[in-house]
């Protein structure tokens, strides 16, 4: 492939001018290094949306609102259906070593937020820039959504504070989140709960352990439990979900001198669907009886929702230009959120979603163009066909 430059940009309005179908260059890898090269971790979004703020308000045919780091954009072109597309601005942090700036191998781009889910905000720039323009517009209007603090608790995730402050500001027929999907549509999303278990025991000095019960030690039954465990697959309105359950966290003692009498075992339960959140905090209650469980995190998943008349008909058109047959996500994503809302919706982007997070993150270059053109030839063809 030709060589391209890298540099990292701030100027996201000229690198999406030339990402648009047609422009001068259709340089979505530019573009998306870009954004990766804007380095937002979760809680430092700050100048990755003030530039895409700059890139928003540079288009005439855009409202843009700003809500602390997440941005609306919205068409009024008195369309009768409107489209949401919606995204996160935010990253898990950085490798070690630190996998950014982004580069160019054998065809991938490599770094943190290319899959998660900066692929997905290169696409939603290019086209926000460029539906909405006279030769250019769609048959929906479309709110683009830019937020902050997904990758974190539920509690500060921006597009559940959008969702608080100004539910109007959501208002659709229909919503596409961005997240990963390896160019196919991915529906619903499984639900999350992070609880921890708790052992108690007694504090003694470790020359006399004997006196003492060892909180760590009586964690052993706790992580017993989660080795044989075995995930169901819940097939929910004609997909699989595969469920899990990790342990993700460790911790007890306060000294190297003292026998601990407390130990700690943070547990992620990801579950169909299917289960609401109140189900899947009884399934773990269950399985760790005689155990303390307390809940720290929890949101509920979605189902695929693609009897949505808008939903299978751009699942049909993506199918028809990517090839992508529907499949669930696994992960939680932002679609439970417009589910909650009433507003049927799906993921969709490049990237593969085994990679999210991996310190090898990496997408296709060949990918972007293909889903930028699924997307946009389906918005401006009748949505509701």
């Amino acid at each position: 492939m030709p060589s391209i430059d890298l540099t990292p940009a701030a100027d996201l309005l000229t690198l999406a001018e030339a990402a648009r179908p047609g422009g001068p260059g259709q340089d979505l890898v530019a573009l998306l290094a870009a954004v990766c090269d804007i380095e937002s971790v979760s809680g430092d979004e700050g100048p990755l949306a003030d530039a895409v703020e700059t890139m928003l308000r540079a288009q005439p045919h855009l409202e843009v609102l700003r809500d602390g780091n997440a941005l609306v954009a919205r068409t009024h072109l008195g369309r009768e259906r409107r489209v949401v597309v919606a995204g996160h601005l935010d990253t898990v942090p950085l490798a070690d070593p630190p996998n950014l700036p982004t580069r160019l191998v054998d065809g991938e781009l490599w770094g943190r937020g290319t899959v998660d889910m900066k692929a997905g905000l290169a696409l939603m720039l290019a086209l926000a820039v460029d539906l909405g323009r006279p030769g250019a517009l769609p048959t929906c209007d479309l709110t683009w959504v830019f937020y902050d603090q997904e990758e974190v608790e539920a509690v500060r995730n921006g597009l559940g504070r959008l969702a608080q402050r100004r539910p109007d500001l959501l208002e659709g027929d229909f919503a596409i989140v961005g997240e990963p999907s390896d160019g196919g549509i991915e529906g619903g999303c499984n639900g999350t709960v992070r609880v921890e278990v708790r052992t108690r025991g007694v504090a003694a000095h470790s020359a006399r352990a004997w006196v003492g019960v060892n909180a760590i030690h009586l964690a052993a039954p706790i992580l017993d439990r989660l080795a044989a465990y075995v995930p169901a697959e819940v097939d929910v309105d004609g997909l699989v979900y595969r469920e899990s359950m990790s342990a993700v966290g460790i911790r007890g003692g306060v000294a190297g001198n003292v026998v601990p009498d407390t130990c700690v075992v943070t547990v992620n339960y990801r579950f169909a669907p299917s289960r609401s959140v109140e189900e899947a905090v009884a399934h773990l209650r269950e399985l760790f009886a005689g155990f303390e469980v307390e809940v720290t995190d929890a949101a509920g998943g979605a189902r695929p929702g693609l009897d949505a008349p808008l939903a299978a008909a751009f699942a049909q058109a993506v199918l028809a230009t990517t090839g992508g047959a529907p499949r669930p996500k696994y992960g939680w994503t932002d679609v439970a959120r417009f589910a909650g809302l009433g507003i049927p919706a799906v993921n969709f982007a490049p990237g593969d979603p085994l990679l999210a997070h991996k310190d090898d993150e990496r997408v296709p270059v060949a990918q972007l163009a293909p889903c930028r053109d699924a997307l946009r030839a389906w918005l401006l063809a009748a949505p509701d066909a």
